[in-house]
């Protein structure tokens, strides 16, 4: 699985979503992708999976897959770490 977190990183949400970042790698010990949506590929990622409300959070599987997605805030992380055992 791979979770990707699409942000604005100097909105006021950003040093939210960089908590979050690193308060999951302490405590479920798992990695978060944050892409920003002012580069190509999160302006790309956000375009091809019609987010608009942000951060979003989006888990997706080995192929590629979307499995889930959390437009507009961040899950809690029992929640998002749930999609790691699936």
């Amino acid at each position: 699985m791979r979770a990707v977190v699409l942000y604005h990183p100097k909105s006021e949400h950003g040093g939210q979503v960089e908590d979050y970042k690193r308060d999951f790698k302490i405590l479920k010990n798992k990695e978060l992708e944050l892409l920003s949506l002012e580069t190509v590929a999160g302006a790309e990622m956000a375009k091809l999976y019609d987010v608009t409300s942000y951060p979003a959070v989006l888990v997706m599987a080995q192929d590629g897959s979307l499995q889930k997605i959390w437009p507009g805030g961040l899950p809690l992380m029992n929640e998002l770490d749930a999609y790691f055992h699936t």
